[in-house]
């Protein structure tokens, strides 16, 4: 693929952490480079009525990525698509390839949802636990979802913090705290982070070195989807065992 591989993103208005996290991980591949777009959808508040209106902005934002000639196409707000139940990711993943389609794009389109289901499976992990930004009856939603996708939810953390430009705010340790709480008995992967906007980047290496098992976040796992529907290698340090595929498979 010549040139920079165009990351379309479509993003709540509100979050500021996935456009600086994607970015910090890709550019660690040791053979593409990439540009990054965002398209913004309005919302504030992390709340079930401004998800679903901020749901409804979607073509508009597709619309314009396709404008921008994207090669891949990520729908980053994953609590907006565990929101709306079971089976939510495919189906948008879907009308957003269909749309880019009417436009003449064949662009790669994943979600948050689905890529962090993606990077679990790859992992072979069954039992995992999960620390979220979200109010509690939002986080369920997302323990449900992932229910739903055949994972065993074995515990979690909800931050409860409503406010999306707070959730890009939440301190490390504060996250950090969160996973020590956690009953890691048995479990095959944590997630540290069930959110684009909540910072954990810088927190996935150390905590797996820490906690001794695979440890991934939404913005780690969206990027191992994101290359594996490119066909590029997956291999990147320093991010967690999920972004060392290829590497692991080559020893």
């Amino acid at each position: 693929m010549p040139g920079p591989i165009k990351v379309g993103l479509v993003v709540p208005s509100s979050n500021v952490t996935v456009e600086t996290e994607m970015p910090r991980i890709l550019r660690r591949h040791p053979e593409a480079s990439f540009s990054f777009h965002a398209s913004r959808m309005r919302m504030h508040t992390v709340s079930p009525e401004q998800l679903r209106a901020m749901n409804a902005q979607r073509e508009r934002c597709i619309l314009e990525l396709g404008d921008a000639g994207v090669d891949a196409v990520l729908y980053a707000c994953l609590v907006a698509l565990t929101a709306g139940g079971p089976g939510e990711h495919r189906r948008v993943e879907s009308a957003v390839a269909e749309q880019l389609a009417a436009g003449g794009s064949d662009a790669a389109v994943l979600s948050s949802a689905g890529a962090l289901c993606e990077g679990l499976r790859a992992l072979k992990a069954q039992r995992i636990a999960l620390v979220t930004p979200y109010m509690r009856p939002l986080a369920q939603q997302v323990v449900d979802y992932l229910e739903a996708e055949g994972f065993e939810v074995t515990d979690w953390r909800a931050l409860e913090v409503d406010d999306n430009l707070r959730v890009g705010r939440i301190p490390a340790d504060l996250v950090m705290k969160a996973a020590r709480d956690l009953d890691l008995e048995g479990v095959d992967a944590l997630v540290i982070s069930a959110c684009v906007q909540m910072p954990s980047l810088d927190l996935v290496q150390p905590a797996e070195d820490e906690f001794e098992i695979p440890v991934v976040s939404a913005a780690t796992t969206g990027a191992y989807t994101l290359l594996r529907k490119l066909g590029l290698r997956v291999d990147i340090p320093g991010a967690g065992s999920l972004l060392r595929a290829d590497a692991r498979s080559s020893t």
